[in-house]
């Protein structure tokens, strides 16, 4: 049983089975408040899943692009709940997620899917996109240029040099998080690093130690 953690955008949570069935996923869609709720939004989803955290065996951490103090608490979250249960965590590139998405119901309708970009808003007059063109013998998406930053006048220019169509999204569904999570554990493949994926830097920094005289 998989939990699915996603804070890159809002805030999402879901439990998943190894099959790839959805057994619950809740979610908020404001971008700054992901502390407050992400607590709240773990229990509801065991709880709607009838399950229970021992019932969990891996927990599927999206790991950006995303903001820096947003995409650490969902990070901190999946880690601590894996840490307390001895079970692994499992990286994913939240982009990949929403991909998946994409294909997985291209698919469905029988569509063939051309080159594309996932498209998300960075703030500050930025976009974060990665390119995509299919789906893997294992269902996972295939990433064929990874995260990457691109002001808002000039991310048009890029795609179009790059032959992708651009696919703007609003959410990453943990519940698809989980399922590339489970694909990727069976076909035995690590699809993320455990370095979260931020969009740049935070504006804040620890101040710099006094020099004594």
């Amino acid at each position: 049983m998989i939990l699915g953690i996603d804070t890159s955008l809002g805030t999402a949570v879901a439990v998943v089975e190894p099959d790839g069935a959805v057994r619950s996923e809740v979610e908020s869609p404001d971008p700054r408040g992901h502390a407050e709720v992400i607590g709240t939004l773990i229990a509801q989803a065991l709880a709607e899943a009838s399950v229970s955290p021992t019932d969990i065996t891996q927990v599927a951490a999206g790991m950006g692009p995303g903001p820096f103090t947003g995409l650490r608490v969902g990070i901190a979250a999946a880690r601590a709940f894996a840490l307390g249960r001895a079970v692994p965590v499992v990286p994913v590139v939240s982009h990949d997620a929403i991909a998946a998405t994409q294909l997985i119901g291209d698919a469905l309708r029988g569509l063939d899917t051309p080159r594309f970009a996932v498209v998300t808003d960075a703030r500050r007059r930025e976009f974060a996109y990665s390119v995509y063109d299919d789906l893997d013998a294992w269902g996972l998406p295939v990433r064929r240029a990874d995260p990457a930053l691109a002001p808002r006048d000039e991310l048009d220019a890029i795609l179009a040099a790059l032959g992708a169509e651009r696919r703007d999204a609003g959410r990453v569904s943990a519940a698809m998080l989980g399922v590339v999570a489970a694909r990727a554990t069976v076909a035995g493949r690590r699809i993320a690093g455990d370095e979260a994926l931020y969009l740049r830097s935070p504006d804040v920094t620890a101040p710099k130690q006094a020099v004594a005289p």
